[in-house]
């Protein structure tokens, strides 16, 4: 496993020259302990998970010189003790660029084993072929939109105490949506956006106060992974539901989107990776 490193000691966030030769060095793994130390985050972890990764500008060259392109879908768990900043693997898939493969099993395989190393984790690679493109669908997230409401905002940063929940009703189970959630990169302080999907069974959620709470994410510098992790752990915190799920779909940066999904559902299966039109 690839030990994680120092975003502030390494070359995230500067001027890049950009390799064409394939190269995993240029691969930069982040410990996920370090936030989660910071959110309270001990012991048994409160949910599972996974990040869905989509590379849509993935490109070699045949034994003949000749271009390919395919999208790559990475999964990897939530379980695993490192991230990637998404940076150091635009760079990455970048450097296969100028690199002659047999064939696209030759590029799977090398994506796994070098991710994997990275994560500290088994990561899951399909690799979606240029013949193929026209069966991807999209969809929109199911749920009630939250922006439909009128609220006046006054604070940008998280503010966990905006969340409120109804206990003296029965317990509710509903879906609730918001297109509103940004946040920036902790590293280069780009915005990061996303629509994001609350599920829960529980005393009824504020939606005001959620939604006010989501916004106030507005002016933070957290990784995509993070900004769930620190949401699923505020709600829980703050509303106390019984169950929990929070999926966000983040828009697409140098041809990636980050999905993170946290959940504590014991059943049920896992998030579509059907895009947006945002993505």
């Amino acid at each position: 496993m690839i030990q994680p490193l120092n975003p502030e000691s390494s070359a995230l966030g500067r001027p890049t020259n950009y390799q064409s030769q394939y190269d995993p060095s240029l691969l930069f793994a982040i410990a996920r302990k370090d936030k989660r130390d910071e959110l309270n985050i001990t012991g048994t972890m409160p949910f599972f998970g996974v990040d869905i990764w989509n590379a849509y500008e993935l490109s070699w060259l045949n034994l003949r010189g000749k271009p390919q392109v395919a999208i790559a879908t990475l999964t990897i768990s939530a379980d695993s003790p490192n991230i990637i900043e998404s940076k150091s693997f635009k760079l990455y898939l970048n450097s296969f660029n100028q690199t002659r493969l047999v064939n696209p099993d030759v590029l799977q395989a090398l994506l796994q084993a070098d991710l994997s190393a990275r994560f500290g984790a088994a990561a899951h690679i399909v690799l979606t072929p240029q013949e193929s493109f026209s069966t991807l669908k999209m969809e929109e997230m199911e749920g009630l939109l939250l922006d439909r409401l009128d609220v006046e905002i006054t604070q940008y940063t998280p503010v966990p105490s905006l969340l409120h929940a109804d206990w003296t009703q029965p317990p509710i189970e509903e879906k609730l949506v918001s297109h509103l959630l940004k946040s920036n990169c902790l590293v280069t302080a780009q915005p990061d956006w996303a629509s994001v999907q609350i599920h829960y069974v529980g005393a009824q959620i504020d939606q005001e106060g959620l939604l006010k709470y989501l916004i106030s994410f507005r002016e933070h510098n957290e990784f995509h992974e993070q900004c769930v992790e620190r949401i699923f752990m505020d709600i829980l915190r703050e509303c106390k539901p019984q169950k929990l799920a929070v999926y966000a779909r983040y828009t697409r940066r140098g041809g990636l989107d980050i999905n993170p999904w946290r959940s504590n559902f014991t059943m049920g299966r896992g998030p579509s990776n059907l895009r947006s039109a945002r993505q």
